[in-house]
């Protein structure tokens, strides 16, 4: 299994770039926290960052990975192009932000590339990416139906049949 990372805009300045909310740790530390999980799954990781919108699309679009993480930066908040070709892609993804979103300006609350995710984790710092890496893994393990109910983008649920009559539903959003 492959998974492509996508790390969008100013990401490159991670380490440098307000630490109190990103943290002190770079770009080059993520790149190998990402692969030695990716290592512990068994699965085979490959980074880029890039601070335009076209060269995200661009690695979208090129992309034969098996599943997207991807922390698009501000360009959750505007950018129906870049869910446009995650939704033209039709491979899985997760949208992943270090910090919580949910918690700061109001502008950053709504994503729209949540509207096309699989998944989006906010909040957990670099293991956001960890926990991205194995809900794919997961997800192409054991398959599940994304279920809404109700009009907000992580008004969803993951359901899986279990054994018998045992059937998992997973809430989504932040845990």
């Amino acid at each position: 299994m492959r998974i492509l990372v996508l790390n969008g805009p100013n990401l490159n300045l991670l380490g440098n770039r307000q630490p109190e909310v990103y943290g002190s740790e770079s770009l080059e530390d993520l790149d190998r926290a990402v692969t030695g999980w990716g290592q512990t799954l068994g699965i085979e990781v490959s980074s880029v960052q890039a601070n335009s919108e076209a060269a995200l699309i661009d690695a979208i679009h090129n992309s034969s990975d098996d599943g997207i993480v991807i922390n698009p930066g501000a360009f959750s908040h505007t950018s129906r192009a870049i869910a446009d070709a995650l939704a033209s892609v039709a491979r899985p993804t997760v949208e992943v932000h270090i910090s919580n979103i949910k918690d700061r300006e109001n502008w950053r609350a709504e994503s729209m590339i949540a509207e096309v995710a699989d998944y989006t984790i906010y909040g957990r710092g670099f293991d956001g990416y960890r926990a991205a890496l194995r809900f794919l893994v997961n997800r192409a393990t054991v398959g599940y139906q994304k279920i809404s109910y109700g009009p907000h983008p992580e008004q969803y649920g993951h359901y899986r049949d279990g054994e018998g009559s045992l059937a998992i539903l997973i809430h989504g959003g932040i845990w």
